[in-house]
C-alpha cells in the first residue's frame, strides 16, 4: 500500500525536488502539502510551492500555509543558498502559479488529518523548521499516538552548516525541534550525515536532462542555480540534494540505512544552540523511538529521482 503522507517544506531548491519526489511515485500518496516560513519567508516559499505544483500539474493535492516565524525567535532565512526568492533558477522560466492555497492554516490541516484517518496511518515528513509539527502536537497532543511516523530532513549527528554543530531546520527553530524530538512518537532523523552523500553530480543532472521534458528543464534550471550558490557559500562542488531523501526513504528503506540512537536538541548552549545530539555511547535503550540516517545509495535514490520526474511529466 501506498504510504499516507503530509510533506511540511519551504521550498526550497531540494524541497521542490522532494514534491516531485513524493508526487512521482506510486508508493506515495501526497496527502497534502503544508509550507513553513525557512529557507525565506512564509509568503515566498508558498509561492514556490504553487509554482512547483502548476509546472509539475498537481492540481489534486491541498495546499495549506503555515507559521509565519519561530516559536520564539526572529525570523532567519537562507539567501546565500536559496537566493532572494528562495527557489532562483538559471535558464527556466517559472510560470504563473496556477495552483491555489486552500483556506485555513496548516496546523490544523495537520491536526485533522490525522485524527479524522485510521490511526498509524499517516506518516509527517517536515523537510523545513519544525514549527508547523510542534504547535500541531502542542495543540492536539493525541495526534502523537496517532501519526505512523515522523521522517524529517534536519539535523546532523556529526556536522552542521548553520552553525558549526547545528543544522538550519534545527537551528532556527530549536525549542519546536526540541519538542518534536522528545514527543514519544516513531522518529527518523535524515540529516547532513545522510543528505551531503546526496549530491547531484554532473551525470545526475545529465541523466535528467536527457529526458526532454518540461519537469526536467525545470528540475535542471533548480540544480544550476543550487550548485552556484552551494559553490559560493558553502564550498561543494556539487549541491547536496538534502529534502528527498526522507521521502526516499519512506518509497525503500533500503535506500536509507538508519541506526536507532536516542536524539535531543540543545536550545540552551551559547556556541552549540541547535546542535542535534546522537548519544552512540552504547546501544540504544529498548524505549528508543528515534533513529538516525548514515548511509546513502546514491544509485537507487536518484533512480527514484529520476523515476519520478518521468511520471510527473506525462
Amino acid at each position: 500500500m501506498a504510504r499516507k503522507i503530509i510533506l511540511d517544506c519551504d521550498p526550497g531548491h531540494d524541497d521542490a525536488v522532494a514534491i516531485l519526489l513524493a508526487a512521482g511515485n506510486p508508493g506515495i500518496e501526497l496527502l497534502g502539502i503544508t509550507t513553513i516560513g525557512g529557507n525565506q519567508t512564509l509568503e515566498k516559499v508558498t509561492y514556490n510551492a504553487r509554482q512547483v505544483c502548476t509546472v509539475a500539474g498537481l492540481t489534486d493535492v491541498p495546499m495549506y500555509a503555515g507559521c509565519t516565524r519561530p516559536l520564539v525567535r526572529p525570523v532567519e532565512v537562507a539567501e546565500d543558498i536559496h537566493g532572494d526568492t528562495g527557489m532562483e533558477i538559471h535558464g527556466y522560466e517559472l510560470p504563473e502559479p496556477t495552483v491555489e492555497l486552500a483556506e485555513g492554516h496548516a496546523v490544523d490541516f495537520i491536526i485533522d488529518t490525522v485524527m479524522n484517518s485510521e490511526p498509524g496511518t499517516v506518516t509527517l515528513v517536515p523537510t523545513g523548521p519544525l514549527t508547523n509539527i510542534a504547535l500541531a502536537a502542542r495543540k492536539e497532543p493525541r495526534i502523537v499516538e496517532r501519526v505512523a511516523e515522523v521522517v524529517l530532513m534536519g539535523g546532523g549527528y556529526h556536522v552542521g552548516n548553520w552553525s558549526a554543530v547545528a543544522e538550519f531546520n534545527i537551528k532556527v527553530d530549536p525549542e519546536a525541534a526540541h519538542i518534536v524530538f522528545n514527543e514519544p512518537w516513531p522518529l527518523t532523523m535524515v540529516g547532513l550525515d545522510l543528505t551531503h552523500q546526496a549530491l547531484a553530480t554532473d551525470e545526475v543532472e545529465a541523466e535528467i536532462k536527457a529526458l526532454g521534458t518540461d519537469v526536467a528543464d525545470f528540475v535542471v534550471g533548480l540544480f544550476d542555480a543550487f550548485r552556484k550558490n552551494y559553490q559560493d557559500a558553502q564550498g561543494f562542488e556539487h549541491p547536496p540534494v538534502h529534502d528527498p531523501c526522507a521521502v526516499a526513504y519512506l518509497i525503500d528503506p533500503s535506500v536509507v540505512s538508519v541506526v536507532k540512537v536516542p536524539l535531543d536538541v540543545e536550545i540552551d548552549g551559547r556556541l552549540t544552540t541547535g546542535m542535534t545530539v546522537a548519544d552512540f555511547r552504547a546501544p540504544a535503550p529498548e524505549d528508543c523511538t528515534t533513529q538516525a540516517a548514515v548511509d546513502l545509495d546514491h544509485e537507487k535514490f536518484w533512480g527514484l529521482v529520476v523515476d519520478a520526474i518521468k511520471a510527473v511529466s506525462k
